[in-house]
């Protein structure tokens, strides 16, 4: 195939319109947010089971506090009650027996009330490990918003940028023969599909030519259209291109 030097050379400015959609796309479709967001995603969901687990655990001993101030509550209004019937009592028998109730009262009073500083020690415990793991999520919420709202401007840029790409890219292959155009695309499916030969390099693949190759392409007019023999995509030549 021939084509004049110049429809050449506008390929490779095709190429880069090309190599700019893909990226503009690439980043709309997957901003650099993305990853660290899902992560984000997933860590709030282990916190979120460790503070349900917190949560529980505080829970549980809070119904535990409640039940021992009930304890105490009823020890005290039955050691009120015996001291009452204590006063009024006069058979020696009976307030003895009142007397030791209301010292089984007592004890079991102070067994309890042992009992609820230790649970109130845990509860305290509890309720900081609760706000820990709260403060943990809200770091990680905070974070993920913002990384958020970051994602949102680079995709509406790369939107932006993809479609001003485009309309560039109507433009210029508007201009190019429907042959050459219709190779460059079948070659851009698996290559650069145009790419600047420079210093008897191909920069579609960073191969550097054989001396044989770089013959065969001396040799070749200069508006044939030649390609690589490494990735295929079509060779652009120019002063720097070593020959």
């Amino acid at each position: 195939m021939n084509a004049s030097p110049a429809d050449q050379r506008r390929l490779l400015d095709l190429a880069a319109l090309d190599a700019r959609i893909r990226h503009a796309d690439q980043t709309r479709r997957q901003p650099p947010q993305a990853v660290r967001v899902q992560a984000l995603i997933a860590q709030r969901q282990e916190l979120s089971q460790e503070l349900a687990t917190r949560l529980g655990a505080r829970d549980d001993l809070q119904a535990e506090l409640t039940r021992i101030e009930s304890d105490v509550s009823i020890v005290d209004a039955r050691a009120e009650r015996d001291a009452q019937r204590l006063q009024a009592v006069t058979n020696a028998k009976d307030a003895q027996g009142l007397e030791h109730e209301i010292a089984s009262l007592a004890k079991r009073k102070s067994d309890l009330e042992d009992a609820e500083l230790e649970v109130m020690e845990r509860l305290e415990e509890a309720e900081a490990a609760v706000a820990a793991q709260e403060a943990l999520i809200a770091v990680t919420n905070d974070e993920g918003a913002r990384l958020s709202t970051e994602a949102q401007a680079v995709v509406a840029d790369a939107t932006a940028a993809l479609d001003a790409a485009t309309r560039d890219r109507s433009a210029v292959a508007g201009g190019l023969a429907g042959e050459l155009l219709a190779l460059y695309e079948r070659l851009a499916t698996r290559s650069a599909g145009a790419a600047l030969l420079r210093r008897q390099t191909c920069e579609g693949c960073h191969m550097v030519l054989s001396g044989t190759d770089l013959q065969t392409i001396r040799q070749a007019d200069e508006n044939a259209v030649v390609t690589c023999p490494e990735c295929e995509c079509i060779l652009v030549r120019t002063e720097e291109s070593g020959l």
